[in-house]
C-alpha cells in the first residue's frame, strides 16, 4: 500500500470517528439525558381554552402554570381540587402571586367550552381547556394522565382519571405534582417554590 493509500484511508477513518462523535453527542446524548421534566406535556395537540385561545405545548411558556384533568360531572375529585386550588390561589394573593391553572376535560364529547367556562368560572385564574375527542387524547397521552370512560348501571357513564395537579415552570417543563388532597402547607410551598425559583 502507498503512503498517499495509507493517507486516504487514514483521513476517511479520521473523519468516521469525527462524525460518530458528533452523533453521539448531538443527537444520542441529549436523548438519553432527556427526564420526565422535559417530555411531560410535550405534543402536537390542539385544543381551545374557555378564553377561545389555543392550547398546546407553547401554552405552559411564558410564566408558571397548573394543569388539572378532570370533567364537569365528576361527582367529588374534580370539585374538591377546584375548592383547593381557590384557597391556594387566595393565599397567593395575599402575597401579590397567583398561578394561572389549566383544567383540561377527559370528557369532551359532554365537555364544550360554555360548559366548562361556567364549571371553572368561580375559581381566580382557572381556564377550562376542551377540544376534538382525538386531540384530548393526545394531550392525555402527552401529559401522561390516566382517564377512561366507566358505564353506569343506567346507561349512562362517569370517567375515571388522574387526580394530581401537575406544576410547570416559566419555561414550561414540569416542576413537580401536587397529590389529591395533599397537606394545605406542602401543596402552596411547592407553588412558592417554583414561582420564586
Amino acid at each position: 500500500m502507498t503512503s498517499k493509500k495509507a493517507a486516504i484511508i487514514g483521513l476517511w477513518v479520521v473523519a468516521g470517528v469525527a462524525l460518530l462523535l458528533f452523533a453521539t453527542f448531538r443527537i444520542v446524548q441529549p436523548r438519553l439525558n432527556r427526564t420526565l421534566a422535559d417530555d411531560l406535556g410535550r405534543g402536537d395537540y390542539v385544543l381551545t381554552t374557555t378564553t377561545g385561545a389555543p392550547f398546546t405545548q407553547d401554552s405552559l411558556k411564558g410564566e408558571p402554570s397548573a394543569v388539572f384533568f378532570g370533567f364537569t360531572h365528576c361527582p367529588e375529585v374534580c370539585p374538591t381540587t377546584l375548592g383547593d386550588i381557590a384557597t391556594w390561589q387566595e393565599d397567593l394573593a395575599s402575597t401579590g402571586q397567583q398561578i394561572r391553572t389549566f383544567f383540561i376535560t377527559v370528557d369532551p364529547e359532554r365537555d364544550q367550552i360554555d360548559q366548562l367556562r361556567d364549571y371553572v368560572s368561580w375559581v381566580p385564574q382557572v381556564e377550562g381547556v376542551s377540544g376534538d375527542p382525538a386531540e384530548v387524547a393526545k394531550a392525555i397521552r402527552a401529559f401522561r394522565i390516566y382517564a377512561r370512560k366507566v358505564p353506569l348501571e343506567n346507561g349512562d357513564y362517569t370517567m375515571d382519571h388522574s387526580a394530581s395537579v401537575l406544576l410547570f415552570d416559566a419555561k414550561g417543563r414540569f416542576f413537580e405534582p401536587i397529590g389529591y388532597q395533599e397537606d394545605y402547607d406542602r401543596a402552596v410551598g411547592k407553588i412558592r417554590r417554583m414561582l420564586n425559583n
